[in-house]
């Protein structure tokens, strides 16, 4: 399992340099596919999802200088024949996950079918995710509430047993606040990483890792 899972994207030489460890070779000798899916769910999500590709908004991501870049969008995939996107996802470095709602990602991560693949997917490919990117894979997630899926459905995959909140104090996000995020993660019955937009979990097969130029905490819950 290889999984750096940033709050921000690849937002210092830190989280650059674990990102080419998990890949084995550099960047520009790398392939990625970005799955902008999450965006969906935000208001304004289809002019996001461009800035995000040019580079234009937040910190480098797809932008990296990798040695290909695709698209793959999951609300697609369930009307395509699986020997049409299966072969080229397998043989990709890096999955780029980009952030939005959590809600509506996790439901297209299932409905596509990529979910099921993660456990084995991840044995050789590199999962980047970037805010409910990131927040999918463990036991947390939270929606936006911008999409018509029932209440019920699922918020997270649930493949890690603890829980990542993003943009710790950042200015664009007042709920994020130290505080706010602390009695937050005191609610959930799993460890929580509070993390800002200069750190990120790694997860490999050896344990946890954090890598930060930034601020972190972690809290135990209830």
């Amino acid at each position: 399992m290889k999984l750096l899972l940033t709050s921000a994207g690849i937002s210092n030489k830190s989280i650059s340099n674990a990102l080419v460890g998990l890949l084995g070779k550099p960047i520009a000798e790398s392939s990625a596919l970005f799955i902008p899916t999450a965006i969906y769910g935000v208001a304004g999500g289809h002019d996001i999802i461009r800035k995000v590709i040019c580079g234009t908004l937040g910190d480098p991501f797809c932008e990296l200088g990798w040695k290909s870049l695709g698209l793959l969008e999951l609300t697609a995939l369930p009307s395509l024949k699986r020997e049409f996107w299966i072969d080229t996802v397998s043989k990709t470095d890096a999955l780029l996950v980009g952030g939005g709602d959590c809600q509506y990602l996790t439901y297209w991560m299932q409905r596509s079918g990529l979910a099921a693949m993660l456990p084995e997917l991840l044995e050789k490919v590199v999962y980047v995710g970037l805010s409910a990117g990131s927040m999918i894979m463990t036991s947390y997630g939270t929606t936006f509430g911008n999409h018509s899926l029932p209440a019920a459905t699922a918020k997270s995959l649930r493949l890690l047993d603890f829980a990542i909140h993003p943009h710790l104090d950042h200015e664009w996000f007042p709920e994020n606040a130290l505080v706010k995020l602390e009695k937050l993660a005191g609610t959930i019955s799993a460890p929580s990483y509070l993390i800002d937009d200069q750190s990120a979990v790694m997860v490999t097969s050896e344990g946890i890792s954090m890598i930060s130029e930034g601020n972190w905490k972690l809290i135990q819950g209830k």
